[in-house]
């Protein structure tokens, strides 16, 4: 369904351009004091304007986003893990050539794993004011448990969205999904459900990760979440948009797939 959304190469993610967080204190490229929850923060103004990125990397690996961060922080995920890591900031000088213009070696001792899948990050962006955000509020309400607050906001998903044929025609490899646009227009790609419902979940403090990669279900490339089952130890791969198409061709469905039928290569 999504056609290369995702592929990471040195320098060329997906990204976004809305996770921005205003702060008081306009100095400085970082922002580490989130880094024991699972998050760090960069922004950074070129000289001249043009495409600047960011690099999240350590022993295990390397995430590269597109930073559309100014004057504002936009914040990332440390979902490698605990050690040491070291934040890049690039711009471009031509064509896909880029140069490094700052660097921040920070040290993560992250407290709680799980903390890192319920903060508000670049391409998951949440904040108590949007009005999708206050839906989940309004969907949980009365439900006492995590299972029942998954499937009520598993179902309003599948239920509120049809999948955009046409976006995916023309979409561009720095879309990142706006997650009030989504729920306004009821229609996206599968990178537009699944940014979706993490937001959603982890607005109600449920550890929701956003999955990159392939699916025997699904023929291109593919986002969908996993969801972490508190009272079970466990995570729960979801796939919202494959559920929504089921839904609307009438056709058999569950919430819970198969792990064996996913293959990531990105999380978030």
């Amino acid at each position: 369904m999504v056609r290369l959304i995702g592929v990471l190469t040195a320098l060329s993610i997906l990204v976004s351009n809305t996770a921005l967080v205003k702060l008081t204190d306009k100095t400085g490229e970082f922002d580490d004091s989130n880094v024991n929850k699972g998050t760090v923060g960069a922004r950074y103004v070129p000289k001249v304007e043009t495409r600047t990125k960011t690099r999240v990397q350590n022993s295990k690996d390397k995430y590269d986003y597109d930073l559309f961060g100014r004057e504002d922080f936009e914040y990332f995920p440390l979902q490698m893990g605990n050690g040491e890591y070291k934040i890049a900031i690039f711009e471009n000088v031509s064509d896909n050539r880029y140069r490094q213009v700052k660097q921040k070696n920070i040290k993560a001792d992250i407290k709680d794993d799980l903390s890192v899948y319920t903060a508000s990050i670049q391409n998951i962006r949440w904040d108590r004011d949007m009005a999708v955000i206050k839906k989940a509020d309004e969907l949980c309400k009365n439900l006492k448990t995590d299972m029942q607050k998954i499937e009520a906001i598993y179902n309003y998903v599948v239920s509120t969205l049809s999948y955009d044929y046409e976006k995916i025609k023309k979409i561009e490899n720095t879309y990142v999904p706006d997650i009030e646009q989504v729920v306004k227009d009821k229609k996206g790609i599968c990178y537009d459900y699944s940014a979706l419902f993490a937001a959603m979940l982890r607005s109600q403090n449920i550890p929701t990760k956003l999955m990159k990669g392939y699916s025997d279900n699904v023929k291109e490339y593919h986002a969908w979440n996993e969801v972490y089952i508190a009272s079970e130890k466990r995570w729960m791969v979801v796939d919202t948009t494959y559920d929504s198409v089921m839904k609307q061709n009438k056709k058999p469905y569950k919430m819970e797939k198969d792990k064996a039928q996913y293959k990531a290569n990105r999380e978030y």
